[in-house]
């Protein structure tokens, strides 16, 4: 996965940018999966009034992104760009601030200019040891999200004297990815010796678990990350784990049993989980089209992942799907998006050798090793 201590990555689809208008006062427009308490509503007042606080809009902001990642609630987006709204644009903005943009941009998939923040930051000699290990960690899981994996690994192997856990976790998930998954695999097991780990790290590791075919750790280790922190993001890696193995039924109670169900990531899950199962899938298709159709007018390109998985695991239109796929491995390339690219390229039958080859003399030259790619293609080969 990317690195799983970034705060914002992957996050699902925004909203449709058509403004719904209520009929009355008393209806409501929607329920949202969980509460902005006192403190937090007095804060974003109290910005409102005077936007040029930095310390609360720094807060503010900071809080947002927490929320989105957590709640998959786009939204949350919207609310720490407009807390950052003064320095917005501003090259000589603070540090804090230009982290917190990164992340924002990072998280609606605007990735150059996210790594252009990053790397104008890490230029900064004043930079606090903070928040130079925090810089360091984004920028390396921006390198690996696009598969330039020396340098990410040239960033963690900096982020070391700063924060040693998450440096050893960043190089041993590179390593997983470059022909070391084994090796990658013990000594992640070796962070966390104990019952108790962080629940990044069980994410982290149940994803590798997954591409090695090792089906018993990977269950363990998700369900450990979904207790450690019930966030979208684990939900619907796990559900998409329990896809892959015909256990739909499973996924769909795992999708539409958490507080923020109604999420895109989640709804998309739930429609390919019903489609499976041969049961009514009209109404979160329905949202899924128009949510896709919205989010892409407004950053048109940047959901290509979600396009295509919709194109191919719930409208089971693989030309489409493939398309798509061929865009969105030109934005980012995880192993999520191999897999995606592969099983499209398979669905469109001949159309999709070429893609198909391609991918697959990419990832034996990079040595990338994945259990799941080696079942679909059987000329996939580290």
């Amino acid at each position: 996965m990317k690195l799983a201590l970034v705060l914002l990555l992957a996050l699902p689809l925004a909203a449709s940018a058509e403004p719904f208008v209520p009929k009355d006062d008393a209806e409501a427009v929607q329920r949202l999966p969980y509460r902005i308490d006192a403190a937090e509503r007095q804060r974003r007042a109290a910005l409102a009034r005077d936007p040029a606080q930095l310390p609360l809009a720094v807060a503010t902001a900071r809080t947002a992104l927490q929320r989105a990642r957590v709640h998959g609630d786009p939204r949350e987006l919207g609310a720490a760009q407009a807390a950052l709204a003064p320095w917005w644009r501003r090259a000589d903005a603070p540090a804090e601030v230009v982290l917190l943009r990164a992340r924002v941009q990072q998280a609606q998939h605007a990735f150059d200019a996210a790594q252009a923040d990053l790397r104008a930051l890490l230029a900064r000699s004043d930079l606090s040891p903070e928040l130079r290990a925090q810089a360091l960690l984004d920028a390396a899981a921006l390198h690996q999200l696009r598969a330039e994996l020396p340098e990410a690994r040239a960033l963690c192997e900096q982020l070391q004297p700063l924060a040693a856990l998450p440096a050893a976790a960043c190089l041993a998930e590179l390593a997983s990815l470059s022909g070391q998954a084994a090796a990658a695999a013990q000594t992640l097991a070796a962070l966390s010796p104990g019952r108790s780990m962080p629940p990044w790290l069980a994410l982290m590791r149940a994803e590798l678990a997954e591409r090695q075919a090792d089906d018993a750790a990977a269950l363990a280790l998700y369900r450990a990350a979904l207790a450690g922190e019930d966030s979208v993001y684990t939900r619907a890696a796990w559900a998409d784990w329990l896809l892959a193995r015909g256990r739909s039924a499973a996924a769909l109670a795992l999708v539409e049993d958490g507080p923020d169900a109604g999420s895109d990531a989640l709804l998309l899950r739930r429609a390919i989980a019903l489609r499976q199962l041969g049961r009514d899938a009209a109404t979160p298709m329905a949202l899924l089209r128009e949510r896709l159709a919205a989010a892409d007018r407004r950053e048109p390109g940047r959901h290509a992942r979600e396009q295509a998985r919709f194109a191919l695991d719930v409208e089971q239109k693989p030309r489409e799907a493939l398309r798509l796929a061929q865009a969105n491995w030109g934005l980012q390339r995880e192993p999520a998006d191999a897999l995606l690219l592969l099983r499209a390229a398979l669905a469109a039958g001949k159309e999709g050798d070429a893609a198909r080859r391609e991918l697959v003399a990419t990832l034996r030259n990079n040595g990338w090793q994945d259990a799941r790619l080696a079942a679909l293609d059987r000329s996939f080969a580290p």
